[in-house]
C-alpha cells in the first residue's frame, strides 16, 4: 500500500512512559504489517528518560514535546496535528501491544460504510479478556452498577455500562464507544468530530468523542479479529485517579444532558461510591469526597485534580 490515504498516523502520549516503550515499538512492525504508517509520540514533560528513549528504539518517530503535563486529550490532538498525510489515525497507550496484523483488521473494519472508529479484541498481561465495549452512560446503568456489581449489571443492557457478556466478544459489533487504549480513527471522522475535549485532561475523553462522532453519523465498531494487549493502569487502584475518572463521568453526562437528569446521575453515582467507601475501599473514599465536592465538580481537571489520598 502507498499513498497518504492509506497511510497510518501512529499517535502515541507518553508520559514518564519510558519501561513500556521498547515492547510497544517492537510491537508496531508485526502490528502494522503491510501497512504503510508513521509514528508521532507526544510528550507530556517526562522526567524519566522518556524522549530519549524514544530517540534510541524509534529514530524517525516525530516527538512532540508538549513542555507540560497537558493531559491525554491535549496529547492526542497535538500529535495528529503534527503527523504527516494521513488516511487514519491509530491512538495508543504506551502500554499497548499490538497483535500481528491488528492493523489489518482494523483498517477493514474501518472501511464498512458508517464507520469511523474501530477497536481491537483486547486482552491483559496475563491474558484475559477485557471487557472495551461500552454502553451510552445512563443513571438507571450506575444504579445497576451500584446494586448489582459491573460484571452482573453489564450482562443486561438497560442495568449495566460495560458490556461484560463473552459471547459479545466473539464477533463484531457496533458499541457506543470503547475503552480508548486502541483506537483506529479514519481521517473523515477526525476531521468532522475532532479535536478531543482538552477539558477532561484523563478519562472521559474518548467517550466524548465517540459519542460525538456517533452523533455525526460515525459508528464504533468492535473487531475481534484485531488482536492486542493492554496492560492497563492504575485508575482502580489510586484514589486521586479513581475520583477524577468519577468526575469526570459527570462532567461528561452534563455536556449531554439537563441539570436535572444530571442531578439524578450524579446523586446515583454517590450511590455506587458510598456502598464501596463504607467497606473502606480508599479510591471510592476519594471519589465520595469528589462528588460532595463543589469546588471540585467546578474545576477544569488537570494534573493539580489527581491528589493523593487523606
Amino acid at each position: 500500500m502507498s499513498g497518504s490515504d492509506e497511510t497510518i498516523a501512529v499517535v502515541v502520549v507518553t508520559y514518564n512512559s519510558a519501561p513500556l516503550l521498547a515492547d510497544l515499538i517492537a510491537s508496531l512492525g508485526p502490528g502494522l504489517d503491510g501497512l504503510d504508517w508513521h509514528l508521532v509520540c507526544a510528550d507530556n514533560a517526562s522526567a524519566d528518560g522518556t524522549v530519549e528513549t524514544l530517540r534510541r528504539l524509534a529514530p524517525t518517530a516525530t516527538i512532540v514535546r508538549m513542555g507540560r503535563n497537558a493531559g491525554y486529550a491535549a496529547g492526542i490532538n497535538a500529535g495528529v496535528a503534527a503527523a504527516g498525510p494521513h488516511g487514519a489515525v491509530l491512538v495508543l497507550n504506551p502500554d499497548v501491544r499490538l497483535g500481528a496484523g491488528c492493523g489489518r483488521e482494523l483498517l477493514a473494519a474501518l472501511r464498512t460504510p458508517g464507520t469511523g472508529i474501530a477497536v481491537p479484541r483486547l486482552v491483559d498481561g496475563d491474558g484475559g479478556l477485557i471487557f472495551t465495549m461500552r454502553r451510552e452512560p445512563s443513571i438507571l446503568r450506575v444504579l445497576g452498577d451500584a446494586l448489582l456489581g459491573a460484571e452482573r449489571a453489564g450482562r443486561y443492557p438497560a442495568l449495566g455500562e460495560v458490556v461484560t457478556d463473552h459471547t459479545r466478544y466473539a464477533s463484531g459489533a457496533v458499541t457506543a464507544w470503547a475503552e480508548g487504549s486502541t483506537l483506529l480513527v479514519s481521517a473523515e471522522c477526525w476531521r468532522r468530530c475532532a479535536p478531543w475535549e482538552e477539558s477532561f485532561f484523563l478519562y472521559s475523553e474518548e467517550t466524548d468523542f465517540a459519542l460525538r462522532a456517533r452523533d455525526a453519523g460515525f459508528v464504533t465498531r468492535f473487531t475481534p479479529a484485531a488482536r492486542a494487549v493492554h496492560l492497563e493502569g492504575d485508575s482502580r487502584r489510586s484514589p486521586g485517579l479513581w475520583a477524577l475518572l468519577t468526575l469526570n463521568r459527570v462532567r461528561l453526562y452534563r455536556r449531554r444532558h439537563g441539570r436535572l437528569a444530571t442531578a439524578g446521575f450524579w446523586a446515583a453515582l454517590l450511590l455506587r461510591e458510598l456502598s464501596r467507601a463504607l467497606l473502606r475501599k480508599r479510591p471510592s473514599q476519594a471519589a465520595v469526597r469528589a462528588l460532595v465536592s463543589p469546588a471540585r465538580l467546578r474545576e477544569t481537571p488537570g494534573p493539580h485534580s489527581v491528589r493523593p489520598a487523606a
